[in-house]
């Protein structure tokens, strides 16, 4: 259920992270590059064959009707499932436990450890090298919940939520960032606030791959849009070139509000 509660006024520092600390320097991660990427689950083929190049900056946003592949074409690149056949290398690299320490991703749902918020970006930073207090109150400061370092995460609202798992997401200072429908269960103030700190991440240098059925927010967020149909990518455009002028029949119609079959 979205949550309804406003959000609260953050300070003025909300997106205002020390860029010579914070700045993310992945250049050599990219492009990121899917060749024939196939994925099938049961029988069936949902991802279908997929060719792909990002590069390292700005905002892709993935769009496309429900049942598209874009949350699976997203799990694929960030390594959480298998590909049945064809790959994905990250400047030539195939993904490994280096690639992925590198990464990090935000989903639809928070996912939360019952802790306190403090305790939470404790919990990656000891994964990344140890726990570093002042890290922690940067990053939290960042969001706007370091009044809230104690409190157990599971007392805040929904869009708190979301703040802290971009809070612990962005605490492994990570090159890349995937983001999957991350303000699709927020209200207004709070998607405002997510992509305001989605767009600092990405003026300090982190490339965000980003999920979104929202026409708006992609006209704010994107640099690049990839449009997907039946497990297909059907075209990757500048975001004025796909905007003002879809290169293909779908993706007209679903800018135009018709139903994709």
């Amino acid at each position: 259920m979205p949550d309804l509660r406003p959000a609260p006024i953050l300070p003025s520092n909300v997106v205002d992270l020390r860029a010579s600390e914070y700045a993310a320097s992945g250049a050599d991660l990219f492009p990121l590059t899917v060749r024939d990427l196939t994925y099938q689950a049961g029988g069936t083929v949902l991802i279908k064959g997929i060719d792909l190049t990002l590069d390292a900056h700005g905002v892709t946003v993935i769009m496309g009707p429900n049942g598209a592949g874009k949350s699976l074409l997203l799990r694929l690149m960030h390594g959480l499932l298998e590909p049945s056949g064809g790959g994905v290398t990250w400047g030539g690299r195939p993904l490994d436990e280096a690639v992925r320490r590198r990464q990090a991703m935000v989903f639809q749902r928070p996912v939360l450890l019952r802790r306190s918020v403090a305790a939470n970006i404790d919990f990656v930073l000891r994964l990344r090298g140890g726990k570093d207090p002042a890290h922690r109150h940067d990053i939290l400061d960042h969001v706007g919940l370091a009044d809230r370092a104690d409190q157990p995460a599971r007392r805040l609202s929904g869009g708190e939520q979301q703040r802290l798992a971009m809070a612990r997401a962005l605490a492994t200072k990570p090159d890349v960032l995937f983001m999957d429908e991350a303000t699709a269960s927020l209200d207004p103030a709070s998607t405002l606030v997510i992509e305001d700190i989605t767009k600092a991440a990405r003026d300090r240098g982190t490339k965000i791959v980003f999920i979104t059925h929202d026409m708006g927010q992609a006209r704010r967020l994107a640099d690049d849009v990839v449009f997907m149909h039946r497990g297909k990518v059907l075209e990757h455009s500048p975001a004025a070139a796909f905007f003002n002028q879809p290169a293909s029949v779908e993706a007209g119609d679903y800018m135009a509000g018709k139903i994709i079959l």
